[in-house]
């Protein structure tokens, strides 16, 4: 059975209402043409349709259909980036990041969806077109207040709801009101009806409007609430608005729950739009219990504002958001009241203080338990988008200080959660004023800039920051300077200068070692382990390397682990032990999954898949190297595909296929030699010799030239497809993922397909809410899954395909 269409889309929130003619036309339209946008006010449900839209067009796009939400991206600048991070691509050194991304989806069949465009509407514009322009299986679905006006665009004007006539309980308008009031507790009767049509026609049909209107008929008949609206709409009709009529009337429906609102929910509400995306309670009370409100009435206040709809929360009221038109409204109203900076400089503060302790719980306290420390990496990546827009105040306000302090704690930021966006941020905040900021912070933070460099492979510019950093650094900053230590070590090493690095890497764990550093001891002791294969000391490599995964252990963080037992690894290579070698990967291997950083990942299991070619283990070969293939692809990391070819390179020859090693091998030196890397000749001459004395000097030469004009991905498929089971069918490029789940599982992932919650479930199969929480944790787990939806397109197609 084919794995289920890949995708981002989220779980439907409530019930989807109307707009059956409009799903089917622009499902249509989107066989037909390229690029469909969305356009209409803010309000008329433009992102809602388009997520139902793309919803059902996902077993048209085999490579996936991709939500790109750009309503918290601030900046022009930020758009490719934003696109990159869905996408899963990481930016290379050198490159343009949007030629990075049009080259990983020229050849893929996919649908990007683009929501709430309007403010970047300029650069959307010019991404688009390059998409469709270089990639000719790609679609795009965009949401904007106004179209992109690019060529071959088909512009959608999304209509409001159906209004009713006389009576009419048929109408979208009045079964949406009718839904959503029956969500809020009321049931109302057919004596309603004149007044719910008289509420619906006055509103325009406009969903979000019908939407703040129907939470208030716990406290107001459908008869009030439509007197209330007719008035207010008078009066912002009046005094000569150019604004058009429907958004008019959504500005009336936001300005009249406003007023409805106690003075403490208005200044919550207000307070409440400086977060970028989703926040927590805690975070909530941080950020906004300053007068007049009390940090005891934000539990109160937060739930009154749920309540009307104006803040929306999952299911357990751990986290909260604001729908975008009700946060651009509230930030204005913030902005009149004189609080916009102060309550943005109050939140880049509290991010400061709250992952200068994630950060502290995650790499530098000892004795931390495991599941402590991970939970401090989760809530930092959680914040990212916080902390992106604390960040861009710290450089639009000029407080360098906080903004800097905020990049030397956030390991969501760095490459140990898969990014190298830190470099950006860093050298931002480094171009503005830094006369009030210290010297000995400057060198602090230029430590984490050379790590994000490093990570990009810019090694020589890393080196000079890394020496700059060093050069300014007080000794008494020892975690600080110690993992600068480290990142020297590291670029040395693979700058071919191991002598040079063993001077970094002693004064590393001289250092960690006299302060009981554990993380920064393990960090030294796997530089010095280098060093020494480096100079073929293979012994003191293998003592260095067990000694380093001991005191990795001992801290306990799982990046710090798999290096140590990657490192292990490469001994074991040296000494020729591939056993050994196999089992450290294979144990490196569940940690980075754990982590989720896909650059780690990739290159650990190539290292394993070369071994178990060695090991003649040809079916676990080709699955590792196809999994590590397709994350380096999906991040857009030229080395590491190159990386891939290589080892393909010695699947291919163990298996006895000489001609597509010499193949594999010419595609990766040639990939390797495009981005400014040297191939590894000694390997590649001693292959070459093998292929002259089977294949004679002609032949191999032929091959190396063919090689080298292939591209990367048909040189992989030469290799990948190459085997055959004994059925003569191609095996897999990438590992199938089986169903280990129990009979229990696999009943709640098929009432998933029903949209039903946990509550619903828990009702149906008579067992409590948590126990059904529990088991989908398991099932997301076992299938590697992040959303409920994924789990309920998984176990639609299993029933359907029983034998899969």
């Amino acid at each position: 059975m084919p794995e289920p269409p890949r995708h981002n889309l989220p779980a439907e929130p409530n019930r989807f209402v109307g707009r059956e003619r409009d799903l089917d036309d622009l499902r249509g339209l989107l066989g037909e043409t390229r690029v469909v946008t969305l356009c209409g006010v803010g309000g008329i449900g433009k992102t809602r349709l388009a997520l139902r839209v793309a919803a059902g067009l996902l077993p048209r796009f085999s490579e996936g259909v991709w939500l790109v939400e750009l309503a918290r991206v601030g900046r022009a600048e930020l758009v490719v980036p934003e696109i990159a991070r869905v996408l899963r691509i990481r930016g290379e050194a050198n490159r343009p990041l949007l030629d990075t991304v049009t080259a990983r989806l020229r050849d893929l069949r996919c649908l990007l969806v683009l929501d709430n465009c309007e403010h970047l509407v300029d650069t959307c514009a010019e991404v688009a077109a390059a998409l469709v322009a270089s990639c000719p299986r790609v679609s795009v679905l965009a949401t904007s207040r106004e179209p992109l006006r690019i060529a071959s665009e088909l512009i959608w004007r999304v209509p409001p709801l159906d209004l009713p006539d006389a009576d009419s309980a048929d109408a979208e308008s009045v079964q949406l009101f009718l839904d959503r009031a029956a969500a809020a507790g009321t049931r109302l009767g057919p004596d309603s009806l004149p007044d719910v049509v008289r509420l619906c026609r006055a509103l325009d049909g406009l969903p979000l409007a019908l939407e703040l209107a129907a939470a208030r008929t716990s406290l107001l008949s459908p008869g009030q609430i439509a007197d209330r609206i007719d008035d207010r709409f008078s009066l912002l009709t009046t005094g000569g608005r150019t604004a058009p009529a429907r958004q008019r009337t959504l500005l009336a429906a936001v300005d009249w729950s406003y007023d409805l609102l106690s003075a403490k929910e208005q200044v919550m509400l207000r307070r409440l739009s400086v977060f970028a995306g989703s926040f927590d309670l805690d975070l909530a009370e941080q950020i906004c219990a300053e007068r007049p409100l009390a940090p005891e009435e934000v539990v109160d206040l937060l739930g009154g504002l749920v309540d009307k709809s104006l803040v929306l929360c999952d299911e357990s009221r751990t986290h909260y958001w604001l729908l975008e038109t009700i946060k651009r409204y509230a930030v204005e109203r913030l902005q009149l009241a004189g609080e916009l900076e102060v309550l943005r400089e109050r939140h880049l503060r509290v991010l400061c203080e709250l992952q200068a302790r994630h950060f502290a719980t995650e790499m530098v306290e000892p004795g931390v338990p495991w599941h402590e420390r991970l939970r401090a990496l989760t809530s930092s990546r959680s914040l990212l988008d916080d902390q992106r827009v604390a960040l861009d105040w710290a450089a639009e306000s000029g407080n360098v200080p906080l903004g800097l302090r905020l990049c030397a704690t956030s390991t969501g930021l760095l490459p140990i959660g898969g990014l190298t966006e830190i470099v950006t941020w860093i050298e931002r905040l480094l171009s503005l004023d830094l006369s009030r900021v210290p010297a000995e912070q400057i060198a602090h933070v230029k430590a984490y800039l050379a790590y994000g460099l490093e990570a990009r492979d810019e090694l020589s510019r890393s080196l000079e920051v890394a020496e700059e950093s060093l050069a300014g650094m007080s000794p008494a900053t020892v975690f600080s300077r110690c993992v600068m230590l480290n990142i020297i070590v590291a670029v040395l090493l693979r700058m071919g200068r191991a002598d040079e690095a063993l001077r970094y890497a002693e004064e590393s764990l001289a250092v960690a070692t006299r302060t009981g550093d554990a993380w920064n001891q393990a960090a030294g002791l796997a530089g010095l382990s280098a060093v020494a294969l480096t100079r073929g000391r293979l012994r003191e490599a293998q003592r260095h390397g067990e000694e380093a995964l001991a005191r990795a252990r001992e801290h306990g963080h799982r990046w710090i682990m798999a290096r140590a037992a990657a490192q292990l690894g490469a001994v074991a290579e040296a000494r020729g032990d591939l056993v050994a070698a196999e089992a450290q990967y294979a144990m490196a291997v569940p940690w980075l999954r754990e982590l989720g950083g896909d650059a780690d990942l990739a290159r650990c299991l190539a290292r394993s898949g070369r071994v178990a070619a060695m090991l003649h283990e040809f079916g676990a070969a080709r699955e590792r190297l196809a999994a590590s293939l397709a994350l380096s692809r999906e991040a857009g990391q030229r080395q590491g595909v190159a990386r891939c070819l290589a080892g393909l390179s010695v699947l291919a020859e163990h298996e006895g296929d000489l001609e597509g090693a010499v193949l594999a091998a010419a595609a990766a030196a040639a990939l390797r030699e495009s981005i400014g890397q040297h191939s590894a000749t000694i390997r590649i001459e001693e292959l070459l010799g093998r292929a002259r004395a089977k294949l004679g000097e002609s032949r191999t030469m032929s091959l190396w030239s063919r090689g080298r004009a292939m591209s990367p991905d048909d040189a992989a498929r030469h290799v990948l497809e190459g085997e055959r089971s004994a059925a003569g069918t191609p095996v897999a490029a990438e590992p199938v993922r089986h169903s280990l789940l129990t009979a229990r599982e696999q009943e709640i992932a098929g009432l998933l397909t029903r949209g039903l919650s946990n509550r619903a479930i828990a009702e149906e199969l008579v067992i409590s809410p948590a126990t059904v929480a529990r088991h989908i944790a398991n099932i997301m787990e076992k299938l590697g899954y992040t959303s409920r939806a994924q789990i309920a397109v998984w176990a639609a197609e299993h029933s359907a395909n029983p034998s899969a």
